[in-house]
C-alpha cells in the first residue's frame, strides 16, 4: 500500500505552504500551532498521520527562534503520533551564516540546528541555496540542496538579451555565479571583498573582470540589510558599469533594507519567496519570483522515490 503525502506548516510562511499544496492537489495538513501566555509554544496535530510521508513547510525566518522552536516541536508531535517519515521543508535556513568557526570562542550554529532536527525526528531535508554548501554535512541524514539560480537566471534571460557581465558578489559564491554566466553565454566578473568582524559590513578591495560599459547581474544567496549588496553595487557604478540588477534566492529584508535600495542605483532586485516578503516590502525595484512550483516538484519527486537532482538536468 503507498504510503499517504502530507503536508504541514507553521506560522513562518503558511502561504508557501497552501501554494505547494495547490501545486500537489493535496489539502493542507490541519495542525494548531500557537503560544501559551508565557510565549512557550504550543502545537496540536488535527488529524491521523500514522504510516504517512509527512513533510513539514517551515522556513526559520524572523522570529527565526519562534519558528525553529515551532518546527522542532511539531516534528516531535509527528513523530509520536506514529508518521513514518517527516521531511523538514525550510526554504530558508536560519543561523546558515554561522557555519563555521572565524574567531575564537564562537558556536557553529549551523550544527548545532542540524543536530537539533536530527535529535526530534526529522529523516530528510529539504532546503534551498544554503549560505555554505558545508552545511549538508553537518547532518547524518539525506538533505535535498535546490538551486533557485536557473530561475531567477531565466528571468534575466528573458528581460535582457546582450552587453551582460554576471558578478559574483565574494569568492564564496563563484561557482554559482559562474553557472548563472554559463547558462546565460556571458562573462563572469567577481568582487574581492572582504567583512569587517562580526557586522554586516564589508571592505570592497578590487573588481576582477571586465564591467564597463555592460549590464552588471550581480548574483548572491541572500539579501539582508543589503549594505553589503549596496557596497557591491557601487563598486561597479565606479568601475564603469552602465546598468547594475541583482538577483538572490532569499529576500531577508532586514532594517532600513528597503529604504536603502529604494535610494541606491540599482535598476532591479530579483529574488524569490523562499523568505516572506510583505507587501509594503515590494517596491518597484524588487521581483519577487514564487518559488512553491519547485519545491512542490521536489516534494513529489521524494514521495515517489524519483530523483530531484534531474530536475536540474
Amino acid at each position: 500500500m503507498p504510503k499517504k503525502m502530507k503536508i504541514f506548516t507553521g506560522n513562518a510562511n503558511p502561504a508557501i505552504a497552501k501554494e505547494i499544496c495547490d501545486y500537489l492537489g493535496v489539502p493542507l495538513g490541519a495542525a494548531e500551532v500557537k503560544k501559551f501566555s508565557d510565549g512557550e509554544i504550543s502545537v496540536e496535530i488535527g488529524e491521523n498521520v500514522r504510516g504517512a510521508d509527512v513533510f513539514v513547510v517551515q522556513p526559520t525566518c524572523t522570529p527565526v527562534n519562534d519558528h525553529l522552536m515551532e518546527l522542532l516541536i511539531m516534528i516531535d508531535a509527528l513523530r509520536r503520533a506514529s508518521a513514518r517519515r517527516i521531511t523538514a521543508v525550510m526554504p530558508y535556513y536560519g543561523y546558515a551564516r554561522q557555519d563555521r568557526k572565524n574567531a575564537p570562542r564562537v558556536p557553529i550554529s549551523a550544527k548545532v540546528v542540524a543536530e537539533m532536527l536530527m535529535v526530534v525526528g526529522v529523516r530528510r531535508v529539504l532546503c534551498m541555496d544554503l549560505h555554505a554548501g558545508q552545511i549538508q554535512g553537518f547532518f547524518n541524514i539525506p538533505v535535498d540542496e535546490l538551486t533557485a539560480l536557473y530561475l531567477l537566471s531565466d528571468f534575466v534571460k528573458n528581460k535582457f538579451s546582450n552587453n551582460l557581465v554576471v558578478v559574483a558578489t565574494d569568492f564564496g559564491i563563484t561557482k554559482q555565479a559562474r553557472d548563472v554566466a554559463e547558462r546565460l553565454g556571458v562573462p563572469l566578473a567577481v568582487m574581492e571583498k572582504r567583512r569587517l568582524g562580526n557586522v554586516d559590513k564589508t571592505e570592497i578591495l578590487n573588481v576582477i573582470g571586465d564591467v564597463v560599459g555592460k549590464r552588471a547581474i550581480i548574483v548572491d544567496d541572500e539579501v539582508d540589510t543589503a549594505g553589503s549588496l549596496l557596497s557591491v553595487v557601487n563598486a561597479l557604478i565606479e568601475q564603469g558599469a552602465k546598468e547594475v540588477y541583482a538577483c538572490a534566492t532569499h529576500a531577508v529584508f532586514s532594517g532600513q533594507s528597503i529604504q536603502r535600495i529604494a535610494d541606491s542605483p540599482i535598476k532591479n532586485l530579483v529574488v524569490t519567496d523562499t523568505y516572506p516578503v510583505p507587501q509594503e516590502k515590494r517596491i518597484d525595484k524588487i521581483t519577487v519570483l514564487p518559488i512553491a512550483p519547485l519545491l512542490g516538484e521536489a516534494i513529489r519527486r521524494i514521495h515517489t522515490g524519483q530523483s530531484v537532482g534531474a530536475m536540474f538536468e
